[in-house]
C-alpha cells in the first residue's frame, strides 16, 4: 500500500502501476457507461452497481459560521449555487468521461471515470472557473439501494434518509440538537468518514480530509448529494465487492488496517481510579470475589480536576501524580513500584493520555502549575503548537477556551512539522521506559480549532480531520519504539480516513449513563457495528457509559451493560464521570455475582475473540459483524442494527429497554441455541424471546454452546488472566 498526501486530500494508491483518471482502464470485466442524461453506471459482470445520478454537479458559494463548544456546527449564509449540465459524454468500455458546463459556461467540469482492475473503480472531478466553496456529486438512490457506515454513527447502520454533516467532532452530551454547548446531535461523532456500503455488495470512499455534507436520499428522494467543502477536484473510489466482506477487504487494501493486541487484552481489564490504595484496594476486593482480571487501567494517574459539566475528570499531563498536596487529594506515591507489584501479581498497568498542552498560567495553585509548564514551555519554544492571529501583530500561541479541562486553557499541536511527532512520540514513549506501563487510553484528538494557523499554512478543516491519524499514529510509534515486541494496548476513540493503518483498538466513546436512545446504552450496538463496517474490527465500550445524562447509573443499567460488554472482544469497565455514585461491579451482591458470572462468558470466548483476530488482521472482517456480513441474500438483515454476530456462528441481541425482560430477534435462516439453555429455535423468524437479566438474548448457529453457560464453573481463575 502506498499513501500520498496530494493537495485536498489523501491519494491512496491501490498499488496498481500506472493507473490514473487519464488511465484506460484494466477492468475485464466491468464497463463503465455514461449516459447523455448524467447518469454515470459502474457495470461489473452485466450487473449495474454504484451509479451516479441523472443530475451534473453543483458548485456552491457561501460563508460558513462554526458554532458551538464541543460538538461544532456551522451556521451557512449568502449561498448562491451554481448547477452544471452535461456537455458530452465518451466511453471506452472500462472507462468514460462527461463534460460539463453552467448555464453561460463560465464554470465547466471534467468527470474521468476509470475501472483500476476488476475491484475497483476511481472516480476524478475537475472543475474550471470561478472559485468555488464547495462542489457536490450526486449518487443514484436506486429502490432498494442502501447507505451504511459512514464512520462511527450511532442512530442505525444505514443512513438512507438521513442529513448530516461529516467532520471530526466531540460526540456531543445528550445528542438531542438542541444547540447547547457540547450538545450534539443524532451524528456528531469522534470518527467520521466519507465512505459507505451499499448492502447488496459494493461501497464507495471520497478522497478527501475536508469536512464533507451528505444528503442521503433525504431531500431529494432518487439522489443522494455528496458535498465537499472544497474549491478543489473531487476524487471518490469505488469498491466492487461483490460482498459487503470483500469491500471492507478492499477498503483495508487502500487505507490500512489495525493491528491486533496481544493475546491478555481479550481478558477483563477492570477501571479503577481514586489514588494508589484505592486502586490496590478494588484489585483486591475483585480477588476476593474470585473474579479475573488480566488489566487495570487508571486514567486519574496524572491526577483529578472537575468536569465543567460534573463529576469528575483527570489533569492532562503525561506524567503520574505521585505527590498528595492535600489529606482529600488523590496521587499515586512511588508510581514506578506500583507498577512493578501490579505487574508480579499477574496485573497489566495501562494509563491514559490525551493531545492537550494545558498552558501552566491557566492551572490554580492547588495542581502545580509547574507539572504543566515543563511541556507547555518545551513546545512553544520549539514552535511545535498551533497559532492564533493576534489582534495587533504576529500570530501567537492558540490557548484555547473551548476545551473539556475549562477553565484551564489549552494548546493543540501542530502535526504539519515533524519535530511535533518526534517530540510527542519521544515523550510518549518515556513514560513505558520510565514507569513500564503496558499502554494508554489514547483519548480525544476533536478539538484542532478552525481558526487555527498550521506552521505550513494548510486548511484547518483538513488538519481537524487529518489529527485524529496523526495523534493515533505517534502514539503507536511511541508504543512501538518502547515495545518492540508488541506487547502492549492501545485504545482510542477518534479517527477519520486512514486511522485504520494507526490503530490498535477502537471504543464506542462516552455514552450517557442512561438509557437515552440518543446518547445511552442504545447507541452502542450501533456504533460498533459501524465501527467494523469502517475497517476497524478490535472494538470495546464502557461499561456502564461515562457522560453525565438523567442521573448516576443504575443496578439494572450496569448489568444490561455488563453483558453487552462481555460479548464483545475488550471487556473494560469505568467509572464514569460521576464515580462516586455511579453503579459498579461491586455496589451490591447480586452484581458481584452476575459480573463474575460474565467476566468469565467472556473468557470462555477468548479463542473466539482470538481465532476472528487473525482473521480481522490479513482481511479487515468485523469481529462484530453486521448480520447481512453473514447472510448477504437475506434482505431482511439490511436494516438490523440493534443485534450482531460474533464472527459467524453467535448471535448477540443486547437489552437495552430498562424494565424490559424480553425482546424482538431476527434469526436468518438455520437452527440457533440459546446459550442458557441449549433450546434451539429456526429461522428465518422474527420472534420475541425471553431476555431476564442473566441471560440476555445469546443464540448459537447450528451447534448448541454449553461451554458458555458452565463457563463460570468450568474456566479457571488462572486461565482467565
Amino acid at each position: 500500500m502506498r499513501i500520498w498526501l496530494l493537495g485536498v486530500g489523501v491519494l491512496l494508491a491501490a498499488g496498481v502501476a500506472g493507473c490514473s483518471e487519464s488511465s484506460s482502464g484494466s477492468g475485464g470485466n466491468v464497463q463503465i457507461v455514461a449516459s447523455d442524461d448524467g447518469a454515470v453506471e459502474v457495470i461489473v459482470g452485466g450487473e449495474v452497481l454504484f451509479a451516479l445520478a441523472a443530475t451534473g454537479p453543483v458548485a456552491r458559494n457561501f460563508r460558513d459560521f462554526p458554532g458551538g463548544i464541543g460538538a461544532i456546527g456551522f451556521q451557512r449564509v449568502n449561498e448562491v449555487t451554481d448547477p452544471l449540465s452535461v456537455l458530452s459524454v465518451q466511453n471506452g468500455g472500462a472507462n468514460a468521461s462527461v463534460q460539463y458546463a453552467n448555464a453561460d459556461g463560465s464554470r465547466t467540469a471534467t468527470l474521468t471515470a476509470v475501472a483500476l482492475d476488476d475491484h475497483l473503480s476511481e472516480f476524478h472531478l475537475e472543475f474550471a472557473g470561478p472559485a468555488a466553496d464547495s462542489l457536490s456529486v450526486g449518487v443514484r438512490c436506486d429502490d432498494v439501494g442502501t447507505f451504511h457506515g459512514f464512520g462511527m454513527q450511532y442512530n442505525a447502520t444505514n443512513q438512507r434518509g438521513e442529513k448530516f454533516a461529516l467532520f471530526v467532532n466531540e460526540q456531543g452530551n445528550g445528542r438531542d440538537g438542541s444547540g447547547g454547548i457540547n450538545a450534539g446531535d443524532s451524528h456528531t461523532t469522534y470518527f467520521p468518514m466519507p465512505y459507505y456500503i451499499d448492502a447488496r455488495g459494493f461501497g464507495a470512499l471520497f478522497d478527501t480530509r475536508r469536512r464533507v455534507n451528505v444528503d442521503v436520499c433525504a431531500t431529494d428522494a432518487d439522489v443522494a448529494w455528496f458535498e465537499v467543502i472544497s474549491g478543489g477536484a473531487v476524487r471518490w473510489r469505488v469498491f466492487h465487492g461483490p460482498t459487503v466482506l470483500d469491500v471492507i477487504r478492499q477498503l483495508g487494501d487502500l487505507v490500512g488496517r489495525p493491528s491486533q493486541p496481544p493475546a491478555w487484552a481479550y481478558n477483563l481489564w477492570l477501571g479503577s481510579q481514586g489514588g494508589r490504595d484505592v486502586v490496590l484496594d478494588e484489585l483486591d476486593a475483585l480477588e476476593e470475589a474470585n473474579i479475573p482480571a488480566s488489566a487495570v487501567w487508571v486514567q486519574d494517574w496524572t491526577g483529578v480536576r472537575g468536569n465543567p459539566e460534573g463529576g469528575f475528570g483527570v489533569q492532562y499531563l503525561w506524567e503520574p501524580k505521585e505527590t498528595c498536596n492535600a489529606a482529600d487529594d488523590i496521587c499515586y506515591p512511588s508510581f514506578k513500584e506500583m507498577v512493578s507489584g501490579l505487574h508480579a501479581d499477574g496485573y497489566k498497568f495501562l494509563a491514559y493520555v490525551n493531545p492537550f498542552i494545558v498552558d501552566p498560567a491557566s492551572v490554580g495553585d492547588a495542581a502545580d502549575p509547574a507539572r504543566f509548564a515543563k511541556r507547555f514551555d518545551s513546545m512553544e519554544d520549539m514552535g511545535l503548537l498551533v497559532k492564533k492571529d493576534a489582534a495587533d501583530g504576529p500570530t501567537e500561541t492558540y490557548r484555547d477556551a473551548a476545551v473539556p479541562n475549562f477553565p484551564q486553557l489549552s494548546a493543540h499541536p501542530d502535526f504539519s512539522k515533524s519535530e511535533t511527532a518526534d517530540f510527542i512520540r519521544d515523550s510518549l514513549a518515556n513514560i513505558v521506559d520510565t514507569y513500564d506501563v503496558d499502554g494508554w487510553m489514547a483519548d480525544f484528538g476533536e478539538y484542532v480549532p478552525f481558526d487555527s494557523i498550521h506552521s505550513d499554512g494548510s486548511n484547518s478543516d483538513e488538519r481537524r480531520n487529518a489529527f485524529p491519524v496523526e495523534w493515533h499514529r505517534v502514539n503507536r510509534q511511541a508504543l512501538e519504539q518502547a515495545r518492540p515486541d508488541g506487547d502492549w494496548v492501545m485504545i482510542a476513540r477518534s479517527g477519520f480516513t486512514g486511522v485504520q493503518g494507526v490503530a490498535q483498538i477502537h471504543w464506542v466513546g462516552d455514552q450517557q449513563t442512561d438509557w437515552g436512545e440518543l446518547d445511552g446504552l442504545p447507541t452502542v450496538t450501533p456504533a460498533l457495528l459501524n465501527l467494523g463496517l469502517a475497517g476497524q474490527p478490535f472494538v470495546s465500550l464502557d461499561i456502564a457509559g461515562f457522560s453525565v445524562g438523567a442521573g448516576p447509573s443504575t443496578k439494572e443499567l450496569y448489568m444490561r451493560w455488563t453483558e453487552l460488554g462481555a460479548f464483545v472482544p475488550v471487556m473494560r469497565t469505568h467509572q464514569g464521570a460521576d464515580k462516586v455514585n455511579n453503579w459498579r461491579w461491586n455496589s451490591d451482591a447480586d452484581t458481584v455475582a452476575h459480573f463474575r458470572k460474565f467476566t468469565y462468558v467472556h473468557c470462555a470466548l477468548m479463542n473466539d475473540f482470538m481465532m476472528l483476530a487473525a482473521e480481522a488482521e490479513t482481511s479487515g472482517a468485523p469481529i462484530v459483524r453486521h448480520l447481512m456480513l453473514v447472510f448477504p441474500g437475506d434482505a431482511e438483515t439490511w436494516n438490523v442494527s440493534d443485534q450482531f454476530m460474533i464472527g459467524d456462528a453467535l448471535l448477540v441481541a443486547p437489552v437495552t429497554e430498562e424494565g424490559a425482560t424480553s425482546r424482538s430477534v431476527y434469526f436468518p435462516a438455520g437452527i440457533w441455541y440459546n446459550v442458557w439453555d441449549g433450546i434451539p429455535v429456526e429461522g428465518p423468524a422474527r420472534i420475541t424471546v425471553d431476555a431476564p437479566i442473566g441471560s440476555p438474548a445469546i443464540y448459537s448457529r447450528n451447534q448448541d454452546r454449553e461451554d458458555l453457560r458452565t463457563a463460570e464453573s468450568t474456566q479457571t481463575y488462572e486461565n482467565c488472566r
